[in-house]
């Protein structure tokens, strides 16, 4: 999928880590979906299935077609959609690069990216594919990362070095870990019309401790699934990774932490 390297890669903890990362997210990022109505939805970049479940789950009359490049993610999402009893028969899973659909002009009515154009080497190149596959009219949803939105108290400064070690590895793989705030501009450039952008932001304190200890719980998770590939690349050392680990565990035991971090989301229509 022009994709550069998965920098969380793909090991089995990795693909679990995204069954649940989608449950975790999905109240904020499927909230009034504009896909009613829709019956041929695609999604670029289905990975484990994950994403798709909500899909079918939420929009009972679509039939989702999934584009994913790597066939361990195939794989698995074709195991747990299996599983899925309102998913049966109301999907297709394929194997292909976004940047060169092998799909018909005009062929879905509504188009949905999650947490994928921060891997690709060309966003625009991905997003002219899916407004050419999608009929006039039809609405598409991106949801993308604003890494330089992260803030985290008590001040935690291996877990900052990590962060943005993580960042810069991620932009060395020819990704791009700040595309959240250039969404209005890709999908504009590439023909879209009615382009609009939310910020999400979770902003997490004493008035949600309960939220707060869940999320910090997640976003450890998530730090450290892109622990191997770091080290790997050298980029950052096991005293790092450990200080960060370290770090974390006293901020969710902190009874005035305080945790901060953004996205985009994005919707357009296709003309």
């Amino acid at each position: 999928m022009t994709t550069t390297s998965y920098l969380h890669g793909y090991r089995e903890e990795e693909r679990e880590r995204l069954h649940r990362q989608a449950r975790f997210l999905e109240p904020m990022v499927h909230d009034r979906l504009p896909f009613r109505r829709r019956r041929r939805l695609l999604e670029v970049g289905s990975g484990v299935g994950a994403q798709t479940e909500i899909l079918l789950r939420h929009f009972p009359e679509v039939h989702v077609t999934g584009v994913e490049i790597n066939d361990d993610q195939l794989a698995e999402a074709r195991r747990y959609l299996a599983t899925v009893p309102w998913a049966t028969g109301r999907y297709t899973l394929t194997k292909g690069d976004a940047s060169r659909l092998e799909l018909e002009t005009e062929s879905f009515d509504g188009a949905f990216l999650c947490w994928i154009l921060e891997h690709v080497g060309s966003p625009s190149r991905v997003l002219s594919e899916v407004r050419r596959v999608l009929v006039p009219g039809a609405p598409v949803v991106c949801n993308e990362v604003l890494n330089a939105t992260f803030f985290i108290d008590p001040y935690s400064p291996d877990t900052l070095r990590y962060w943005m070690a993580f960042n810069d590895h991620q932009l060395s793989l020819g990704g791009d870990p700040f595309v959240g705030a250039k969404l209005g501009n890709l999908l504009q450039s590439v023909g879209f019309r009615d382009v609009s952008t939310e910020v999400r932001a979770f902003h997490l304190d004493n008035r949600a401790p309960g939220e707060r200890a869940e999320f910090l719980a997640y976003w450890s998770e998530l730090l450290l699934s892109g622990a191997p590939a770091l080290l790997a690349a050298n980029k950052v050392s096991q005293e790092v990774v450990d200080g960060m680990t370290r770090e974390l565990e006293l901020v969710a035991r902190d009874p005035n932490s305080v945790f901060f971090y953004a996205f985009i989301q994005a919707r357009a229509r296709a003309w």
